[in-house]
C-alpha cells in the first residue's frame, strides 16, 4: 500500500517521511509520495528530500515519488501536513482565525483533487492546523469516516507521558485519552485513565493525588496563566521556563510543555510525526485499535444528555477503512462541561466557513455533507462497478527492478495480471504489454500509479472489445 505526504518538505512532513522509512512501516514494494507545490522552494526541496531519503535508507526504502500537483496525489493513506504553521518564537501569538483563513484553500484544493481523482477509499490523516478546520474541509469532500485529525492522539500521548513521569513509570503502562480541540482547548479525560498494575481503588487514589483536588472547570484559566508565566522567561531564561513547567500538575504540563517547546524555536516536529506514523501504521496494518482523534460526529455519542455533532476530538476505533465508532463512556461532570464548551468553540471557528454544525445554510447541515461526500467524489464513476478487461502498453527503462515495481503496483491494489508480455529492448527501453481485469475507476487509479513510477516512460491503456 502507498502513502502520500502533503507538505513533505515542511518540518513535520520531513519527519513523517523519515520515520515511515526508519520504522519500516512501508515495505520496499510500497510507494512513498512526497507532495509539494510547483515552483519555488517547495518544488526544489521535494526532489532534494527524495535524494536525501534514498541516501539515508536505501537498504530498506520504499519507492519514492515526487508530485507537485494535487491532481497527481495517488495513495491509500494520505497525510495532510501542508499549510502555514504558527510562529515558532518566544512571545509569538497564534491567531487561529488568521491561520484558518490562510490554510483553508490549501485544505480545499487537496480535498477536491483527492475527491475527483482518487480511488474513493483513501484514508486522510490530518496534521495541519487548525486541525478541526482541515478535518471539516476534507470530510465535506470525502465523507467523514475517511478523515481523522491526529491532534487528539498527540495530546493523548503527551498526557499519558506526564502521568507516567509523575508516577515513575514508562508511558506504555498508562492508558487514558485527551478529547476536545487540539491546543489550548484540549480536555484531559481523567475518568479514562488506567494504570497497569493498579486496581480500581489504587488507581482512584493515584489519580486523586495527581489532580490535587483541581477541577477542569478552572483548567482553561490555568493554561492562560501558565503561558503568561513562562512567556516572560523564554526570551532570556529558557532553562527556568522549562524547569517551572516541571513543577506543575500532569495535565497542565501536557498542555503547556508543547506550547513552550514550540515557542523555544525547536518546534514539536518529532513528537507530532511519531503520533502521525502511529496512525498510518494502524491503517496500513489492517488492525483496529482505539485512538483519540478529531472526527466529524453525527450524534454517535452523548455527553450530559447532549448528542455530539460537528468536529471534535474523541476516542474512536481506527482501522484500514478509517474510523468506525466512538468509544466514550459518560465522562465526569467537569469533563462533560469542558467538552461541551469546547465543541461550541470549535463550531464558532468553523461556522464562518460554512462548516459548522448547521453548515451555515438554512435547512442544510454540514454533517449531511460529510456523510454523503461531494459529487466530485465519484467523478462520474461509481466506487464499485462491473469489471472489464484492459490492455496496458508501457515503455520503461531496460533495467533490473522495472517489472518488480510494475507488479507491486498491481499487487498492492489487489489486481492480478491476466497476461504479461515483453518485447526486445532497444536504446535502453523495453515495451511491456499487460492485460488485466478491473473496474473503470480502479483501472484509472492503476494507470496513474504506474505512470508515476520512475522507470516508466509512457503508458497507454484501452478496453478490450467485447
Amino acid at each position: 500500500m502507498d502513502v502520500a505526504v502533503l507538505g513533505a518538505t515542511g518540518d513535520v512532513g520531513r519527519q513523517v517521511c523519515a520515520q515511515l522509512i526508519e520504522r519500516r512501516v512501508l515495505p520496499t514494494t510500497s510507494r512513498l509520495q512526497l507532495v509539494g507545490r510547483p515552483g519555488g522552494s517547495s518544488g526544489r526541496a521535494s526532489y532534494g528530500l527524495r535524494a536525501d531519503l534514498i541516501d539515508a535508507y536505501d537498504e530498506h526504502a520504499p519507492l519514492i515519488d515526487v508530485a507537485l500537483d494535487p491532481a497527481d496525489v495517488v495513495a491509500d493513506v494520505i497525510v495532510l501536513a501542508a499549510g502555514r504553521t504558527a510562529p515558532a518564537r518566544a512571545g509569538a501569538v497564534t491567531d487561529r482565525a488568521g491561520l484558518a483563513a490562510e490554510n483553508l484553500e490549501v485544505f480545499a484544493s487537496y480535498a477536491r483533487a483527492i475527491a475527483e481523482h482518487g480511488s474513493g477509499h483513501e484514508v486522510v490523516i490530518v496534521v495541519s492546523n487548525p486541525v478541526e478546520l482541515a478535518v471539516a474541509t476534507v470530510a465535506a469532500e470525502l465523507g467523514r469516516h475517511r478523515v481523522i485529525g491526529m491532534g487528539a492522539w498527540l495530546d493523548t500521548l503527551r498526557f499519558r507521558r506526564e502521568i507516567a513521569v509523575a508516577l515513575g513509570l514508562r508511558r506504555h503502562r498508562v492508558g487514558g485519552f485527551v478529547a476536545g480541540q487540539h491546543g489550548d482547548d484540549l480536555v484531559p479525560l481523567w475518568s479514562t485513565v488506567r494504570i497497569s498494575g493498579l486496581d480500581a481503588e489504587e488507581r482512584a487514589r493515584a489519580v486523586a493525588g495527581l489532580r490535587g483536588g483541581r477541577s477542569l472547570d478552572d483548567f482553561g484559566a490555568e493554561i492562560v496563566a501558565a503561558q503568561a508565566e513562562v512567556a516572560g522567561l523564554m526570551a532570556d531564561q529558557p532553562e527556568r521556563a522549562f524547569a517551572l513547567v516541571e513543577s506543575w500538575p500532569a495535565d497542565l504540563r501536557a498542555a503547556a510543555r508543547p506550547w513552550l517547546t514550540h515557542q523555544s524555536g525547536a518546534k514539536t516536529a518529532s513528537g507530532t510525526a511519531a503520533a502521525t506514523v502511529d496512525l498510518v501504521d494502524t491503517v496500513l496494518d489492517g488492525r483496529e485499535i482505539v485512538v483519540a482523534g478529531q472526527v466529524a460526529l453525527d450524534g454517535e455519542v452523548e455527553v450530559a444528555g447532549q448528542p455530539l455533532r460537528g468536529v471534535l476530538g474523541v476516542p474512536v476505533v481506527l482501522g484500514p477503512e478509517g474510523w468506525t465508532r466512538v468509544i466514550l463512556d459518560e465522562p465526569a461532570p467537569d469533563e462533560a462541561r469542558r467538552l461541551l464548551a469546547t465543541a461550541d468553540r470549535i463550531d464558532g471557528l468553523l461556522t464562518p466557513w460554512g462548516l459548522g454544525r448547521d453548515g451555515g445554510v438554512p435547512g442544510g447541515g454540514a454533517v449531511d455533507r460529510w456523510d454523503a461526500g461531494s459529487p466530485r467524489a465519484t467523478t462520474g464513476l461509481p466506487a464499485t462497478g462491473p469489471e472489464r478487461r484492459w490492455i496496458m502498453e508501457l515503455t520503461g527503462d531496460d533495467r533490473t527492478g522495472t517489472l518488480m515495481a510494475l507488479a507491486s503496483v498491481f499487487a498492492s491494489r489487489g489486481v492480478s495480471f491476466d497476461s504479461l508480455n515483453t518485447a526486445e529492448a532497444r536504446d535502453g527501453a523495453g515495451e511491456v504489454t499487460v492485460t488485466f481485469s478491473a473496474t473503470e475507476r480502479r483501472q484509472r487509479l492503476l494507470i496513474r500509479s504506474v505512470a508515476r513510477l520512475q522507470a516508466v516512460r509512457t503508458v497507454r491503456v484501452r478496453a478490450v472489445s467485447r
